[in-house]
């Protein structure tokens, strides 16, 4: 399984960035698919997640209709568009599968490598 991110930076506040996921090794079409975010000094956050052919999908609270998770099966892509971002949204962002093909569980410990996202003025 192999799971790559791009997309992080700096971005000032009320501003926006979109992450990409490229995921490959496995049946990406198959798979659930979750954004957790990690806030420094903090645990692991969910911040969406969306249903293997991209029919049902959740938010956290704090995302508030600022994010928008897509998914792209043709491209193995999974995506998070981020606008309307705060201070608090500061973490690194990850990708990761749910644990079973087709029916959503939780997010797999097999993650991607992570990518920054700072809010700063």
């Amino acid at each position: 399984v192999q799971l790559v991110e791009s997309g992080g930076g700096l971005v000032q506040p009320g501003g926006s960035l979109r992450l990409s996921c490229a995921a490959s090794g496995f049946t990406f079409s198959t798979y659930w698919m979750y954004w957790v975010r990690q806030a420094p000094g903090k645990g692991l956050e969910r911040v969406a997640f969306i249903s293997h052919d991209g029919s049902r999908i959740n938010y956290a609270d704090f995302t508030k209709g600022r994010f928008t998770i897509s998914r792209d099966n043709a491209k193995n892509t999974l995506y998070l568009h981020m606008k309307s971002l705060a201070v608090e949204d500061t973490a690194v962002y990850y990708c990761a599968p749910d644990r079973r093909q087709y029916f959503p569980t939780t997010y797999s410990d097999v993650r991607s490598q992570g990518t920054q996202v700072t809010v700063s003025s």
